[in-house]
């Protein structure tokens, strides 16, 4: 049996920090609470650290373990979050094909919006931070947020 990575944490810089992690949803709240804990330390706002951070990235990492690692847990999720004075950087990089940006448009306009029960991830980064941009990288795809302190 192979052996599985359940929440590796590993500083980077004094303003960095990383995590590999299995595809397990239930890993997801403790990064949350440890990368709004950085934005907090680092003087983010209230609401940037009560909503914005915590939706945007639980959203990113849980299309990253059931979308692109197709909720297999022995496949891996990497974070990379660099806080500095201006702004918050968080890559999450999934072993998956990953997807085209521009072809997840869906908002609350379309028909179906309110049916789905999925389909609304890329909105609300997209919503919350100023910037969500996507890769493909040699292990799989990365999807990086960033958000500018004001």
């Amino acid at each position: 049996m192979a052996t599985r990575v359940r929440n590796r944490e590993t500083p980077v810089s004094s303003t960095s920090l990383s995590w590999e992690l299995a595809s397990d949803t239930r890993l997801i709240t403790p990064v949350v609470e440890r990368i709004v804990g950085m934005c907090q330390t680092a003087g983010f706002s209230a609401r940037h650290c009560r909503l914005h951070v915590p939706v945007a990235v639980t959203e990113a990492l849980a299309n990253a373990m059931e979308r692109g690692n197709d909720g297999v847990e022995t496949r891996r999720v990497t974070v990379l979050v660099s806080v500095s004075d201006d702004r918050l950087v968080v890559d999450v990089t999934d072993e998956g094909a990953g997807f085209d940006l521009g072809e997840c448009e869906r908002t609350p306009e379309h028909a179906d919006w309110f049916d789905r029960e999925d389909g609304r991830g890329i909105f609300l980064m997209r919503q919350l931070m100023d910037q969500v941009e996507n890769s493909r990288v040699d292990a799989g795809h990365r999807l990086r947020l960033i958000l500018h302190r004001v």
